[in-house]
């Protein structure tokens, strides 16, 4: 079966960590830890996927840090450094009605209360306070992009996922 289009980004590997090939993560798992809930990770390093599984994984201060199999010293690290980590769509759990993955967000047409179309989801930034929609719509043959903070029930209103859509209480000159 071909997976490819059914990976989920969960985070990247952002740093050698000392000199026996452990890397420091960035998690966009909630919480990070729930990045090492899944043995076997799919890498994108440079163009190319490939597998490779967790041989240890943990919390280190502020971040997070994995020993991979087959990456034994610093070398061998720094070659990963920058790789997406992905794990396939089924891998994920079951989520009830109402609930989505932010994956599925993507793509998404973005509506005002009013009806007025902003564009779609393009991306979901974590700012800390909130995580934000970039929404990107071509307008006279220009992309412009608007940014929807996420706030339940203030600005997001509803998501309906059978139409994909999102509708939302926000000014679209703003």
């Amino acid at each position: 079966m071909d997976h490819s289009e059914k990976r989920i980004i969960l985070g990247k590997l952002s740093a050698v960590y000392g000199v026996k090939g452990w890397i420091k993560v960035t998690s966009s798992t909630q919480p990070r830890e729930n990045i090492f809930n899944y043995p076997e990770w799919q890498l994108k390093v440079g163009n190319q996927w490939k597998t490779i599984q967790i041989e240890q994984g943990r919390p280190h201060g502020k971040t997070l840090v994995v020993k991979l199999t087959d990456c034994n010293d610093r070398d061998q690290a720094k070659l990963l450094v920058g790789a997406q980590i992905a794990v396939y769509r089924e891998q994920l759990p079951e989520i009830t009605e109402g609930e989505f993955y932010w994956a599925d967000l993507l793509g998404m047409e973005v509506l005002t209360v009013a009806g007025e179309v902003l564009g779609k989801v393009k991306e979901i930034m974590e700012t800390g306070a909130n995580d934000v929609l970039v929404v990107s719509n071509k307008v006279s043959g220009k992309t412009v992009e608007c940014l929807v903070p996420w706030l339940d029930d203030d600005v997001i209103i509803d998501v309906k996922k059978k139409k994909r859509q999102i509708i939302v209480d926000w000014d679209p000159d703003f």
